[in-house]
């Protein structure tokens, strides 16, 4: 599995909150990035959870984030969602 890298204003775009957030974030060291070529690369899995840690990040993300589209992501026919044998036996 490769690594997910964003930039801070993609960052920010992504999870519906404002640059300066994520500026904020990297200086405090909540959030693992590099630099490449002179710009920072943010690990996509630590933004994530970073947007689950308080609940008006959830909110800003679910509202003006990629969580507003989730529900369109949602695989409404039968034929193709996953069997509920095959989710069932993953969680164990």
């Amino acid at each position: 599995m490769s690594i997910i890298r964003v930039s801070p204003s993609q960052a920010a775009q992504l999870f519906g909150v404002n640059e300066r957030s994520i500026r904020r974030a990297l200086k405090s060291g909540d959030l693992r990035y590099i630099v490449v070529q002179g710009r920072y690369k943010i690990n996509f899995e630590d933004l994530v959870k970073w947007s689950q840690h308080l609940p008006s990040r959830e909110e800003k993300r679910d509202t003006a984030g990629i969580g507003q589209f989730v529900e369109k992501w949602r695989i409404k026919n039968p034929k193709f969602s996953p069997s509920e044998k095959v989710v069932d036996n993953s969680q164990k």
